[in-house]
């Protein structure tokens, strides 16, 4: 079978900051309210997209990567990656901060949960007047201090918080 322009359906998952901008500015169909992802592109276990048309139809990222094979994603990433699909797309609408996270690297992830680590890349497409991210740390720190900070409830003294406007890409 030859590939084509693979098109996925998205999987929409509810989040407690949730808005509804996925609905009114991406023109998304769902029903639910609070929905603050739209996982585009995912290979994630129990959140796999499902390609939307076609004689593929139907069929997993993993399915197409075991069955296409470098073909599918080129021959470095079958290499490193074998039929785990690096990367998850998705759009998000948080209406309310989202909590601090904390991704940890190839390394450490393979170590505690037999996974890749987590880097992410933020396209802001629309952003409210007041809209921040938080990257990282604004000092160095430690344990020590990070806990200090966070029993005084001053733990944003000691972040990196970025302004957004639309247009603006963050790594």
């Amino acid at each position: 079978m030859e590939l084509y322009p693979l098109k996925f359906n998205p999987v929409y998952s509810y989040r407690i900051w949730g808005g509804d901008k996925l609905k009114t500015v991406l023109n998304k169909d769902y029903t639910q309210d609070s929905i603050g992802e739209s996982w585009e592109i995912s290979d994630v276990e129990n959140n796999e997209t499902l390609v939307s048309e076609g004689p593929l139809k139907g069929k997993s990222l993993k399915e197409l990567i075991t069955e296409f094979k470098g073909e599918l994603v080129g021959d470095n990433v079958y290499k490193t990656f074998g039929n785990d699909f690096p990367l998850l797309i998705k759009f998000i609408d948080a209406k309310t901060p989202l909590s601090i996270q904390v991704h940890p690297s190839n390394e450490l992830a393979k170590e505690r949960h037999n996974s890749f680590g987590k880097n992410e890349m933020w396209y802001v497409m629309e952003a409210e007047e007041d809209a921040e991210l938080i990257i990282g740390f604004n000092k160095t720190t430690n344990k020590d201090n990070y806990q200090k900070h966070l029993n005084n409830s001053t733990l944003r003294n000691i972040l990196n918080i970025e302004k957004v406007d639309k247009g603006d890409t963050f790594y």
